[in-house]
């Protein structure tokens, strides 16, 4: 962080305006350690390694933290040589290549990879994370005068409200212990008539996708690892991926079938979706999404309506709320006057 990017923190526990003190300085003036001290009510917040830090240590995106730090540039364009996360970022923001002079609010970034696609409009970009991906993303992206990477809970962010031209979460509400309040504790932080772009899992009504879910090899084996840590499961990622490899390709050639056998098997192949991946390439990115799958603390699809439904809640207009990407997309506006919120009895 630089000194200046004080001006867009505030204190998440009474929102007061912070200082910084007992900082140091890498030669480009950035602010490579310290501490962010509430003016009113002197909570401390440090700054450590040029990223400031206003979430405990621990807690229930650890996984993410290790996951993304792992794999901190796997899901990049740059790294794979194709437009994934180009695409998906323009398919569920969809917003203008140009946001000069604009402030953009990206909650729970991961590794960074939709934190660069931001960067590049122009706007301010203050990307925030619950884990240690922040570091990874840092890593990336922490370089660009045009972006702030704090750690911070979704549920208590340090912002003032109304402070955001344009706000999206991507990947992050499903894997959240309320997905319903980490939804309304969003909007706020938009300006009126500024825009919020979401995804979430999504499970369809009616009884033959319940027994699916029922009889998804994911949720089941989830069931005997729920304690296990993170680097142990996914040294068992690995290994079940690479020793089932061969046999998977072999199956994924069975006509209607194939894809439907590996998933039971627990093993994530896109060879024939990704023909332009080397065969390592298509394995690192098999691991990772294995990992992704088995790994978090909450997974929390939601109904298409039920999303509607809380579009409508916190008075969103414009709203665009549709099966999409990344499971349900939702696009909304904040109205003009005060906007609609349940979130006096926000989760810490």
């Amino acid at each position: 962080m630089k000194k200046a990017h004080i001006q867009y923190l505030v204190c998440p526990d009474c929102i007061a305006p912070l200082a910084l003190v007992e900082a140091e300085y890498s030669t480009s003036e950035r602010v490579i350690s310290g501490v962010l001290r509430c003016k009113i009510c002197n909570q401390d917040y440090p700054v450590v390694n040029s990223i400031p830090r206003f979430g405990p240590e621990s807690n229930y995106a650890e996984n993410f933290g290790f996951e993304w730090l792992k794999h901190a540039r796997t899901q990049y364009d740059e790294y794979s040589g194709r437009r994934d996360s180009s695409l998906r970022f323009e398919s569920e923001t969809p917003w203008p290549s140009d946001l000069k002079g604009e402030m953009i609010l990206e909650v729970g970034s991961g590794s960074g990879r939709f934190t660069a696609k931001a960067a590049q409009t122009g706007a301010m970009v203050i990307s925030m994370d619950y884990s240690r991906a922040v570091e990874a993303n840092y890593a990336s992206n922490g370089h660009c005068d045009n972006v702030l990477i704090i750690q911070a809970n979704l549920y208590k962010m340090p912002f003032p409200k109304a402070s955001f031209d344009r706000l999206f979460c991507l990947g992050v509400l499903q894997h959240t212990p309320s997905v319903h309040e980490a939804f309304i504790s969003l909007s706020p932080y938009l300006k009126p008539g500024k825009h919020i772009a979401i995804d979430c899992y999504c499970k369809r009504p009616g009884v033959l996708p319940w027994l699916l879910r029922a009889i998804s090899a994911k949720y089941f084996v989830r069931h005997f690892i729920r304690l296990m840590n993170p680097e142990k499961l996914y040294c068992w990622c690995e290994r079940h991926t690479r020793r089932l490899w061969p046999l998977a390709q072999c199956i994924n050639k069975i006509p209607m079938i194939g894809p439907t056998i590996n998933r039971r098997l627990l093993v994530v192949y896109y060879g024939d979706d990704y023909r332009d991946l080397s065969e390592e390439m298509l394995k690192e990115w098999g691991v990772l999404d294995l990992f992704d799958q088995l790994s978090p603390m909450y997974d929390s699809p939601q109904y298409l309506a039920t999303i509607r439904k809380w579009f409508d809640e916190v008075g969103l207009e414009k709203t665009d709320v549709q099966y999409g990407y990344n499971g349900i997309n939702g696009r909304g506006v904040k109205p003009y006057g005060e906007l609609r919120t349940l979130c006096d009895n926000r989760l810490v």
